[in-house]
């Protein structure tokens, strides 16, 4: 995705706010702002920053997971699976 195509003027967004909002949530692309000619902000629709978060989310949990590899924390899966389910029939 090019972000060029949507690089607007912060007197664009002050000028067309509810329209760069309904643009935002249709397009679900976000838009560059500039201010003096210079990239000062990105707007997002609200489920796409949603969908990037959750994503970070699960990337930083794959990143703690190398960690424990790296540092040889490690469990069998058949160690794991038996302890689940004992734990579960103590419940």
């Amino acid at each position: 995705m090019r972000y060029s195509s949507q690089v607007k003027p912060i007197s664009y967004l002050k000028a067309n706010a509810a329209e760069v909002l309904k643009q935002l949530a249709d397009q679900r692309e976000p838009m560059v702002i500039t201010q003096n000619g210079e990239a000062k902000a990105v707007l997002q629709d609200v489920a796409s920053f949603e969908e990037t978060q959750e994503t970070l989310a699960l990337l930083k949990i794959l990143a703690l997971g190398n960690q424990d590899i790296d540092a040889g924390r490690l469990r069998p899966a058949a160690d794991v699976v038996a302890r689940l389910r004992a734990k579960r029939a103590g419940d």
